[in-house]
């Protein structure tokens, strides 16, 4: 897909495909706008049933910041799993990994019954690695941001 066509929406299924996370570690429920190599948008759901909510605290449960990050991060991941690089019998064989976190900032906790919106774009791409630009929405209020770098690597060389 070139950057100019058409947005796509990835269902749960989708997602699964293109994501080696899994419960408890999936943070991404729904790519609502994929422009690959471009930008994307998603979404996660944040239930009070999250494992982490137990200890992250008690009698105040809010979304550790370490994992909005690696939400933003996941649902950036789309915009380099989705390119046209990667053909579906190559993506099968590679991972998409942090190599570096910059200017992160919280500006507000994220509780249980929130939807996490996430939005990314690409700032470059050189050889392997990507870098985007990362931010987390609730209710249209900015949660947190993040500039991510991450490389696309062979499964094989883990």
């Amino acid at each position: 897909m070139s950057p100019s066509e058409t947005p796509v929406q990835l269902d749960i299924r989708k997602i699964l495909d293109l994501l080696p996370h899994r419960y408890p570690f999936l943070l991404v429920d729904r790519v609502t706008e994929l422009v690959p190599a471009v930008s994307v948008k998603a979404y996660k759901c944040v239930s009070f049933n999250e494992p982490f909510f137990q200890g992250h605290f008690p009698g105040l449960p809010v979304m550790p910041g370490v994992l909005i990050v690696e939400a933003m991060a996941q649902a950036s991941g789309f915009i380099v799993l989705g390119s046209s690089e990667l053909d579906d019998e190559s993506r099968k064989h590679k991972l998409f990994l942090f190599t570096g976190i910059e200017k992160v900032r919280f500006r507000r906790p994220v509780y249980p019954g929130d939807r996490l919106d996430m939005e990314a774009t690409l700032i470059r791409h050189k050889l392997k690695l990507w870098k985007m630009d990362c931010h987390a929405y609730v209710d249209g209020q900015l949660a947190a941001e993040a500039q991510l770098t991450a490389a696309v690597t062979d499964r094989s060389e883990m």
